[in-house]
């Protein structure tokens, strides 16, 4: 356990943990990996979620058996409360305030405290707030398994299953880092804060870029596959593309490959300006696609129309002529060498490509182990463990974050007494600031780019933080990776251009390090040392301020692949939830949500911010906060994510065949041609009984099961069974999709955050900065009854700001108009918003 000598950046803060199954066990142990100390209360006859992965998730945790239906049980739970700077439960709403422990009541008696809910919908959606929300429900009322990407729709499989637990890992992220910032924030006011995230918003904020709808998309944005859907629909012809044939709708530069080794390589440098053309130039073909008429655009945010070509190398997506010739000589240079050849060559030519690998094979790598990535804990029940690493740390702290303690079961008087031993220190209320959100008077500068770093700025964005966004002069990805992504990770920001390697751009880079009070950028430590912003040289600049740094790879120590640049998609092909999702090795598939890793990681990034700022007011320590797309992926999978001597099979449900878990589990079709999703245990058999037409369910052997349940679910409608169903209290749920939740939950934008209108709320901005009316998710998964959660301002256009902020930094219009007749500092990219 942590003690008042640690370094990490929670030492001293006390967690009571009342999670069961992922959300809010997750969340104590972010936390427990930070330095908290967590005590973690289960009923009498142990966690209700009985896994091997509860070893990861109670790590750091002592845990103490309570039964809350009893005098004895409640009072004793109270008082570890009370000693309680941080209260974590997962339950329906209300659940267990009817069980004595109301967070309303806890906070009234002591202000100071911090209670967080993650209710699977939220308390204020009266449609839903009292179904059971299991993690599958959760993914079918939130559209996950009928959007789960171009792929599916094209092989004609919707509803699609998936195993991972975004709900739970994405509620998880964000539950954490929005508890870190409200303490923070209470070091400066000295007042806590009571926070709900219902797992519903938190999966619909992982899907926000799935969800946006823009009107009138230009065509060059248009992906193959998406035009290939669009045909089949006016035609009237089925969605039933064979898997081989769907890969050459793909980009060059955006799949995979098979190797001399017989394992897919992926590649992922569709956008950037040169990562495409290394590509070629490390394959050796370089010269012959120019030979060929392959070109360059100067100026690839000219209307496409005044193109030279017809493409670019470097720009997504490409036409098919030009990807059909290019995927064909990569196909045939790809398979003269191994993937792990490939892999360094890749790596060391700063080019984003991985081999695919299997999860098993990710748990026990070499690299893994010695970054930090996975870590050997050893477990009162399994022995020696292999489980992921922190997934959030400190870079002055990250080698006493490998080492956590094991869980260990306990007498509540010895939990009691380490509550105990821990003093909480607040400001005395006579001395404490008035803070109207959780950041207001936070200065953030943002130097990210594609999703993870700029999506976590703009998350700090909504609880009052003032963000300055900084790109180059002249843009090093094309516009459907800035202009498009940004449109979601650019709300609540300021936009400045300056080439800081240029004389006039760094020192408008220095003159704004100066004034900021935390810097956010994903990008490799040789290039953060460049740049002056290494701990040694931004002490020099600015000695208060805080860096944070997001990248793909790293972990705690440095190995061969810390600075291998890389996205979201190679992360899943690295870790294994390409193949789990495709199902083999020779049909790789990508779990296909925009940002599955990335967005999570944003929210992680927040935590680290969030843990910095708390141990600066606290401790007075200035630090760097870490997370990185790997770490985060640990979280994504932690059902299945471990080792150790005796394990079974590594399992768990994957292809694109897969519909559930298992009779009980999984989806089934309706008289009606709609699916649902019945998620039900052996427990609750008895239950169906009480279900007209299912009543024979509990005596039917296991193997006959799923047999019995499908021609039962073809009597009636889907609408008729979920009554019914829900009616016995058994979970489950029409499989919605996204644009029925738009649609259905869609309001005129008015400067509100949507955290009023239940699980699921979307604003329509008719007159968008950018020209085009767009339809986009809320910034709603976070309700706090004290700090203002702040509705975000749309997207400005690249460099609107670059004056204002000049002019803000003290330079006169007579310089700023000679700066940027340099072309080191710029107001735009481009003459339109999203170029045509």
């Amino acid at each position: 356990m942590s003690t008042s000598f640690s370094k990490l950046p929670l030492s001293g803060v006390k967690v009571v943990d009342f999670g069961q199954y992922i959300a809010g066990p997750a969340v104590a142990m972010l936390l427990g990996d930070l330095g908290a100390t967590v005590v973690h209360i289960d009923p009498p006859e142990g966690p209700m979620w009985d896994s091997p992965a509860n070893a990861s998730l109670m790590r750091n945790k002592l845990i103490v058996n309570l039964d809350l239906k009893t005098k004895d049980g409640l009072d004793k739970a109270l008082s570890l409360c009370a000693e309680a700077d941080i209260i974590i439960e997962n339950f329906r709403p209300g659940k267990l305030a009817k069980l004595g422990v109301d967070f309303a009541v806890l906070r009234e008696k002591h202000p100071a405290l911090i209670t967080v809910s993650l209710p699977g919908f939220a308390s204020n959606d009266a449609e839903r707030c009292e179904l059971r929300a299991f993690e599958s429900v959760i993914a079918a009322s939130s559209g996950v398994f009928t959007d789960m990407g171009l792929n599916r729709v094209l092989m004609g499989l919707s509803p699609s299953f998936s195993p991972l637990p975004l709900a739970s890992a994405y509620a998880s992220q964000i539950a954490a880092s929005a508890t870190v910032l409200a303490l923070q924030s209470r070091q400066l006011t000295g007042l806590g804060d009571q926070i709900e995230v219902p797992l519903a918003a938190a999966v619909m904020e992982g899907l926000c870029y799935n969800s946006i709808k823009v009107a009138d998309m230009p065509v060059r944005y248009l992906t193959q596959r998406e035009v290939e859907i669009e045909r089949r629909r006016i035609e009237g012809l089925p969605m039933n593309v064979p898997y081989d044939e769907l890969q050459e709708l793909l980009d060059p530069f955006f799949r995979s490959y098979m190797c001399k080794d017989g394992r897919m390589f992926y590649v992922v440098c569709p956008s950037h300006k040169y990562h495409a053309r290394r590509c070629l130039e490390v394959l050796g073909i370089y010269e012959e696609m120019v030979a060929e008429g392959l070109s360059e655009e100067d100026d690839t945010y000219k209307p496409h129309a005044e193109w030279a070509s017809d493409t670019s190398l470097g720009v997504y997506p490409m036409p098919k002529v030009w990807a059909d010739k290019i995927a064909a000589r990569m196909k045939d240079v790809f398979m003269t060498r191994t993937s792990h050849e490939w892999k360094r060559m890749f790596g060391r030519a700063g080019i984003p490509g991985a081999p695919q690998r299997w999860l098993q094979e990710w748990i026990n790598d070499e690299y893994a182990e010695m970054s930090g990535l996975m870590i050997d804990v050893w477990d009162p029940e399994y022995g020696e463990m292999t489980q992921p690493g922190p997934v959030v740390w400190m870079e002055e702290s990250g080698e006493e974050a490998l080492k956590p303690a094991a869980r260990r079961s306990v007498e509540f008087e010895e939990a009691l007494k380490t509550l105990r031993k821990f003093r909480t220190e607040l400001p005395d209320p006579t001395d404490a600031i008035e803070q109207e959100g959780w950041l207001s008077g936070v200065r953030v500068l943002d130097m990210c780019n594609v999703i993870a770093g700029p999506h976590s700025v703009s998350y700090l964005a909504r609880f009052g933080a003032e963000v300055i966004k900084l790109d180059p002069a002249k843009p090093l990805y094309d516009s459907w990776n800035t202009v498009v992504y940004g449109l979601s990770q650019g709300r609540g920001k300021r936009s400045i251009l300056a080439d800081a390697t240029s004389e006039h751009g760094r020192k408008v880079f220095e003159d704004l390090i100066k004034t900021v009070d935390v810097i956010v950028w994903n990008a490799p430590d040789s290039q953060i040392k460049r740049m002056g912003l290494d701990a040694e040289n931004l002490r020099k600049l600015n000695p208060n301020a805080i860096f944070c740094k997001l990248d793909c790879f790293s972990g705690v120590r440095r190995g061969v692949r810390t600075d291998f640049i890389g996205y979201d998609d190679l992360v899943q092909a690295t870790t294994g939830i390409m193949l789990r999702f495709g199902g083999a090795m020779d049909r790789p598939e990508e779990h296909a949500h925009v940002g599955t890793i990335d967005v999570m990681c944003g929210f992680g990034g927040a935590l680290a911010v969030a843990s910095a700022l708390y141990q600066k007011h606290r401790f007075g320590r200035i630090g760097r906060g870490r997370t990185s797309l790997s770490a985060n992926s640990g979280l994504l999978q932690i059902p299945f994510c471990y080792d150790y001597k005796g394990r079974s099979l590594f399992d768990e449900p994957s292809g694109p065949d897969v519909n559930g878990y298992n009779a009980l589990s999984r989806f089934y079709s309706t008289a009606s041609g709609i699916y649902i999703l019945l998620s039900a245990y052996e427990a609750d058999l008895p239950r169906f009984k009480n279900v007209p037409d299912l009543e024979e369910l509990p005596e039917i052997d296991e193997e006959n099961r799923a047999s019995f349940l499908a021609t039962a679910f073809q009597m009636y409608p889907a609408t008729e069974w979920i009554e019914r169903l829900r009616a016995a209290d058994i979970a489950c749920a029409i499989c919605d999709n996204i644009d029925a939740l738009r649609a259905e939950n869609t309001h005129e934008a008015d400067g509100t955050t949507g955290v009023d209108n239940g699980s699921y709320s979307f604003s329509v901005y008719r007159d968008h900065p950018s020209g085009h009316e767009i339809t986009q998710l809320d910034p709603y998964a976070v309700r706090s009854k004290r700090g203002r959660v702040f509705a975000l301002s749309p997207t400005e256009k690249f460099g609107s700001s670059t004056r204002l902020i000049l002019s803000e930094l003290g330079y006169s219009d007579t310089a700023i108009e000679a700066i940027l007749k340099t072309d080191q500092l710029s107001e735009s990219w481009s003459e339109e918003y999203l170029p045509s």
